[in-house]
């Protein structure tokens, strides 16, 4: 079968990780006879120097023109005045709301070979697989008003958390919709006892619900859900919360598992339903980390992952994702290791060595 990508690779590390998951995705098309044609366009701070915009209308006519897209990261100190007119997290937001990224899914699995790569407890973290569901193209980040300004009194700013009925309805249906591959069970996290779009998005959650009753539906406050993510994980199957929430758990949650490096994202433009393949970017959830650029440092392990969310929700091609899922985990079971989740008795090794395994074991 044929497929066109759209690759993204960015900055900082973005090209680093994105070289590898690509490798990994050839190994796949080796394997299993597909060819994966490859379009590789500009965004964040590289787009900027280049194209004078953080997303060119170019790269977004790509990106619409392909079955998936392949993101590395975005960002660095050179862009990171706060006074510039045009920064590269503003191409990140732009190609969401762009392509109708609107549920972002961050699956947090814990590799029983890495137990000892956290500062928790092999008790509290043996086990854990939990999934967030982010809603990406609503609240803080994208509501308007949102300015900063001069008064007579000094300097102001605000920012805006809007969200309507549809925008909720929406990414509670993909929360819904994922509980019922897994164990059934739905916590909403929200702030319903503070914000007015926290007590809107509890209603909708209920409303919905009565859809799903084979689903158990539980409302979470987000203070309340980022002390059991440490302290309980494994209570936790499917989560769903709004943008800027999703955002910080996610974050939280990833030391479950030892290093950001080890988390992949899938951005969604529908419902995820058996059977349906879904336009999506998919991207490792760390950020471009540029004092690690070019070190050959890098985890690429959740981009690689990543690619695997990549074949299975836009392609279709479930087999290949659980191949590379498979080769990861085999990887690791050999004691390979990047430096961040390195631990002693292991070996180290490099980004490009990483991918170089990673494509090996599928390939095999």
């Amino acid at each position: 079968m044929k497929f066109n990508l759209a690759v993204l690779p960015g900055d900082g590390i973005g090209p680093e990780v994105a070289a590898e998951g690509v490798k990994v995705l050839q190994a796949v098309g080796n394997k299993f006879k597909h060819t994966f044609n490859l379009h590789y366009r500009l965004i964040g701070g590289v787009a900027i120097d280049s194209e004078g915009t953080a997303l060119s209308a170019d790269t977004i006519k790509v990106c619409k023109k392909s079955d998936a897209v392949l993101l590395g990261a975005v960002g660095g100190p050179k862009w990171d005045d706060p006074k510039a007119k045009v920064r590269p997290e503003d191409g990140l937001l732009a190609i969401r709301k762009e392509l109708g990224l609107f549920a972002n899914l961050r699956p947090v699995k814990v590799f029983p070979m890495l137990v000892d790569a956290t500062n928790l407890k092999p008790d509290v973290i043996e086990g854990v697989d939990l999934i967030v569901v982010r809603e990406l193209t609503g609240g803080l980040y994208f509501g308007r008003p949102k300015r900063q300004w001069e008064t007579s009194r000094g300097r102001r700013a605000v920012d805006t958390m809007s969200y309507s009925e549809q925008e909720i309805e929406r990414i509670v249906r993909v929360g819904f919709e994922l509980a019922r591959t897994r164990r059934k069970k739905l916590i909403s996290v929200d702030k319903a006892n503070v914000l007015q779009t926290s007590r809107l998005w509890r209603q909708i959650a209920v409303e919905v619900s009565k859809y799903y009753p084979d689903i158990e539906l539980e409302h979470m406050l987000v203070d309340s859900c980022a002390m059991r993510l440490i302290q309980n994980p494994k209570y936790f199957d499917v989560v769903v919360t709004e943008n800027t929430f999703g955002d910080i758990l996610t974050d939280e949650a990833s030391m479950l598992a030892g290093s950001m490096g080890m988390l992949p994202s899938a951005s969604l433009a529908g419902v995820p339903k058996e059977g349906d393949n879904i336009f999506g970017m998919y991207e490792p959830i760390h950020g471009s980390a540029p004092r690690r650029a070019g070190m050959n440092m890098a985890n690429p392990i959740a981009t690689i992952l990543s690619t695997a969310m990549l074949l299975r929700y836009s392609l279709g091609l479930k087999r290949e994702a659980r191949t590379i899922e498979d080769a990861v985990d085999n990887v690791l079971q050999q004691g390979y290791r990047t430096y961040d989740v390195m631990s002693e008795g292991k070996t180290k090794v490099g980004t490009k060595e990483m991918g170089d395994l990673v494509a090996k074991e599928v390939g095999g």
